[in-house]
């Protein structure tokens, strides 16, 4: 009798739903460590970057895995602005994307924009280049998917797309290019601190995903294209817009407890509350508090008076739960401040963690393992006789 027919097969160990919790790599780009309230970016606190490093350092960080001296930093400045302009295909190509998606909206016209650049680009599987040669790749698609996102908003509103300037900042270029008008420095800064929150957060649907496909062999374009479609789905992406909306339904301080206490006791989830990592307060939001109060005004302080009646009634309601605001919360405000519109805030969010998944993906393409788990069946039991037709 040969091996394999006495070889016995081990059952699957069992694994909690999601795989929530469980280790499925080893990684030096970052981790979320949820009980403290505290994340970061290889060695380094997250929000500490935020609030002191540009995106571009950032950046740097996540692909060379230490931050850049002066010149360093200017030289990749320099480097990724000279990437931001679409070959003539793709933006050829970008009317008819906006047309298709005129409803679906950027991000869903961003999933065919990725994959005809990685084509027009040449990008070939991870597999069969070498780590300079991805990571090129990587520097080339994070460069210009805010120039694809910022173009498909703009056609999708009957308007020029409006082409990126090399002379500014990460985050100024797209506000430039969105809106057509160099933002003020208040403006481009706050937005810049909400993006580099955001380019990683752990092992997410949308990274794991990335690094699914990456551990598959395929190109970067490929592998990023999944990401967006991992983030696309409401209960991982969801939307700083959903949080505005909330309190546009409220609307009046007099209104917040009523409002909360019918929709909490209803079961309803409440849009910038909770998260499934933190059992403290979220750092992002706390961050970005702090930068919506530097702006002030009527919107801000109706936020904070709801955060704070909201939590009051989540913990008399809901006893012995952490439930606090998310990164989702004060992303809107801020956003809502800085001018941009509600359905660009998401593909905000897209275009700060590309450089996330991206980073992710050049770190998975070193292990060429396959990431193939198992499936528990739960069917019917077979073999059972094929009936006749």
């Amino acid at each position: 009798m040969s091996a394999a027919n006495t070889r016995t097969h081990a059952a699957p160990p069992d694994v909690p739903r999601g795989l929530a919790g469980v280790i499925v790599t080893d990684t030096a780009l970052g981790d979320v460590r949820g009980q403290e309230g505290f994340y970061h970016y290889r060695e380094y606190s997250a929000v500490e970057l935020a609030e002191s490093r540009t995106f571009e350092d950032v950046w740097y960080l996540m692909f060379h895995g230490g931050l850049p001296d002066r010149a360093e930093s200017a030289a990749f400045a320099a480097r990724t602005a000279g990437l931001r302009h679409l070959p003539p295909d793709v933006r050829d190509a970008l009317p008819a994307i906006a047309r298709a998606g005129a409803t679906a909206g950027p991000l869903a016209g961003l999933r065919t924009a990725l994959s005809l650049f990685g084509a027009s680009a040449g990008f070939r599987p991870v597999y069969d280049i070498d780590s300079d040669r991805r990571r090129e790749d990587a520097l080339a698609v994070c460069a210009a998917v805010p120039t694809l996102l910022t173009s498909l908003y703009r056609l999708g509103q009957g308007l020029e797309p409006v082409a990126p300037r090399d002379d500014l900042p990460f985050a100024a270029n797209y506000l430039y290019m969105l809106t057509g008008e160099e933002p003020e420095p208040a403006r481009a800064a706050a937005v810049e601190r909400y993006l580099v929150s955001t380019v990683d957060h752990g092992f997410n649907a949308s990274t794991f995903t990335a690094r699914v496909i990456a551990s598959t062999g395929a190109d970067t374009a490929a592998c990023l294209t999944g990401a967006v479609g991992a983030l696309s789905g409401p209960l991982h992406g969801g939307a700083p817009s959903r949080a505005l909306d909330t309190l546009d339904a409220i609307a009046t301080p007099e209104r917040i407890d009523g409002w909360i206490r019918e929709r909490v006791l209803a079961g309803e989830r409440i849009m910038g509350f909770g998260h499934p990592v933190y059992r403290t307060e979220d750092p992002r939001s706390r961050m970005l508090r702090s930068v919506a109060q530097s702006f002030g005004g009527p919107l801000v302080d109706f936020a904070v008076e709801v955060e704070r009646q909201v939590e009051a009634i989540l913990a008399e309601l809901k006893p012995g739960r952490e439930l606090h605001t998310n990164v989702e919360f004060y992303a809107g405000v801020v956003m809502e401040l800085c001018g941009l519109p509600r359905e660009m805030f998401t593909p905000t969010f897209c275009a700060a963690r590309m450089v996330g998944w991206s980073a992710n993906i050049l770190e998975q393409a070193e292990d060429s393992k396959i990431i193939r788990p198992a499936a528990r069946y739960v069917g019917t039991p077979p073999p059972r006789p094929v009936p006749a037709p």
